[in-house]
């Protein structure tokens, strides 16, 4: 097996495994965490006074890592073409933001627990609150930055056919449910409730997830190397 083959290997087995980490949220359906899916942030499952907090900051970091590692090896051996680069580099601030975000807690529940809301609109929370939101931002923009632009990448250079089948799909399902959840996001802080706040934000990393799924399937099958010398050849599933 050469270098290469090897490169384009490593990213989609960094691809699927990131891609099954960041849903380990799912582990509430059998697990009772005492919040309620439809209504709650996801990042709640990882504050500080939840009892599986540690093991949901876990998993967000590891994903975190395993997609920049993948993002990062994308970069350095796969073909560097325009929107293929742009969208790498997304995905990279979004393995990065999320991995960072695993580090900053909330130190409570707001959408749960109304003494935690009042707190936080009070601003007697710790500073992490202010932080995570930003990572969790940065995070979002960097996901759906990369769905955008490496959906496109597989269509305009006529790479990774799932991708270029099944992505505009799942670029507009994820286009719609990222409205779903910061319309939910603008009612909750403007004390309207949540919406289902919950739910949006499920559906928009399960969608996430299975986009990096399909992502790393059509890399596999085939991928655009780049050699020592700059020229880019293309490896095959099966070829060395």
């Amino acid at each position: 097996m050469s270098s290469s083959a090897a490169a384009v290997r490593a990213v989609r087995a960094l691809l699927l495994f990131s891609a099954v980490a960041y849903t380990a949220w799912v582990l509430e359906v059998v697990v009772s965490t005492g919040l309620d899916p439809v209504q709650t942030y996801v990042s709640e499952l990882a504050a500080e006074d939840q009892p599986l907090g540690g093991l949901f900051r876990a998993t967000d970091l590891v994903a975190g890592l395993a997609v920049l590692a993948g993002a990062g090896t994308a970069l350095w051996c796969l073909e560097r073409r325009p929107w293929a680069l742009a969208g790498w580099a997304a995905l990279a601030l979004f393995g990065l933001a999320t991995a960072v975000d695993s580090r900053l807690p909330l130190s409570c529940t707001p959408t749960a627990d109304p003494e935690c809301a009042a707190r936080e609109t009070a601003g007697l929370v710790p500073a992490t609150h202010t932080a995570h939101a930003i990572s969790s931002s940065l995070a979002m923009v960097g996901a759906i930055g990369a769905v955008v632009l490496l959906t496109t990448a597989a269509r305009r250079y006529g790479w990774w056919p799932p991708l270029a089948r099944y992505g505009p799909w799942l670029v507009a399902a994820e286009l719609l449910a990222t409205c779903w959840s910061l319309g939910a996001i603008a009612a909750f802080e403007a004390g309207h409730g949540t919406w289902t706040l919950g739910a949006g934000q499920r559906s928009q990393i399960l969608l996430i997830a299975l986009w990096l799924a399909v992502l790393a399937v059509s890399v596999g099958g085939a991928g655009h190397v780049t050699d020592s010398g700059g020229s880019t050849e293309e490896k095959v599933e099966g070829q060395g």
